[in-house]
This record gives C-alpha cells, structure tokens and sequence, in this order.
C-alpha cells in the first residue's frame, strides 16, 4: 500500500470530544495510572503500540496525546500526524488489532488527542518485534508503566482469566499453597515450587489455574510473577 493510500485509510477517524475543560484538567490531575498514560506527542507507531496493548491486556485506558509527563496541557499544533499514527499502531503493530476510539479536544489554537482503548476480548494481544512478524512480545499495565508481560501472565491471559473451563479439585499441593499464603501474603513460583516439592512447570500450573478461577490474584514486580489470594474471593 502507498504512502498516500495508507494516510486516507487512517485519517478522518477522529470526532470532537464532549468533555469539558474541567473533566478533562480532573482527569489529568489525577497523574499516570494503570488506566491513564500521557504523551507530549508521538514518538512511533512500534513504541505506541506498546501502550495500546498493554492497557487492552489489562482492563483498558486512555492515552491523553499532547499532555506532558507532569500533566502539563501542552496541545498539538495539528492531530493529524498523531492520527494516522495511532491508528497504524493499532491495526498494524498490534495483533489481534486493537479497536481504538480517538477523540480531540479542542484548546483555543492547539489540540488534546483523547484515545480511548478498549479491553480486549481476544488476549494476549501481541506488539510485533523488530522487522520479522514471528518475533513478538506482551506487554501488560502496571501502575503508571506498560512493562513486558512474564511467560505465567502470558498464560493466564491465554486461558481468560475466568473460570470458565476451569475445572479441579484441590489437593495435597493446593493446601500447602493456601497455608503459605494465609501466612506470607505473597507466592512466586519459586517458593512454591520449593515449598511444595514439585517442579517449577507443575507449580506454574497449579498457580495459573487458581488465577484462571478467580482464586487467586497476579500481579508483575521487579520483571517476576506474585500470586496473591483474589480480593473477589475472600
């Protein structure tokens, strides 16, 4: 596809926004979370792509275009080029494609870009790699950074993270889990795996399972997985 072909197909998405300047300065106060990213302007579409799967791999977001790093309304002269550029990001950069909403945001001479990205329905949703379309990489949200997902939050996003499907009984192995938790708080593979005396690909298992049932809670610190009991189970 040519250069000009690829700019009529992403451009004229984008439709006036109905928040208030208000809503919008609330919003922004708030600072970056695990639902709200800011940028000051694109970068590319490889490095956008990152922050658009990584809020559809986790409960969705919104990325305020034209926003610095410490909430200030700096706007864009145009929202044109940050167009074309998120939407290629996208539909292009991420796999499955990820159906963004874009909004703008007028502020007297210069623009807010309010991009609106959904959950997705379909996970992990992959960011290519480099040139090649078979290297590719998860990314998921974590407080204020969209950080690479572990091989055992790559899985329970395969799996849904619902207990649908899900079924087993608890053993000898699950009670040594619950007994550590009900004492430590916090399990990684590892602790399980040695405290449980099996391997780290059955102990992965075990864990992911219980995330997948919504008996246990996953979250990524320091590039590792933690398991947790699940909030919505006690």
């Amino acid at each position: 596809m040519k250069e000009y072909e690829q700019y009529l197909k992403y451009s004229g998405t984008t439709t006036l926004s109905s928040m208030s300047k208000a809503d919008l300065i609330n919003l922004v106060e708030r600072g970056e979370s695990s639902f709200l990213e800011f940028k000051q302007k694109v970068a590319s579409p490889e490095k956008l792509a990152r922050e658009i799967a990584a809020f559809a791999n986790t409960e969705g977001g919104i990325i305020l275009v034209g926003v610095g790093d410490r909430g200030e309304l700096i706007g864009l002269e145009t929202y044109l080029e940050e167009e074309f550029w998120l939407k290629k990001a996208a539909d292009e950069e991420c796999i499955p494609p990820v159906d963004i909403t874009l909004e703008l945001f007028q502020m007297g001479q210069k623009d807010i870009l309010i991009v609106r990205v959904p959950e997705s329905a379909e996970k992990p949703v992959q960011v290519k790699a480099g040139k090649s379309n078979k290297l590719r990489k998860v990314f998921v949200r974590v407080e204020d950074a969209s950080v690479e997902a572990s091989d055992e939050y790559i899985q329970v996003l395969k799996q849904g993270g619902t207990p649908h499907g899900v079924t087993f009984e608890y053993g000898e192995k699950e009670q040594i889990l619950f007994r550590y938790l009900k004492e430590y708080s916090v399990i990684t593979v590892s602790d399980f795996s040695n405290v449980a005396y099996i391997n780290s690909y059955r102990a992965t298992k075990i864990l992911v399972n219980l995330v997948s049932a919504g008996v246990l809670d996953l979250f990524e610190k320091d590039g590792k997985a933690h398991y947790t009991f699940s909030v919505k189970s006690t």
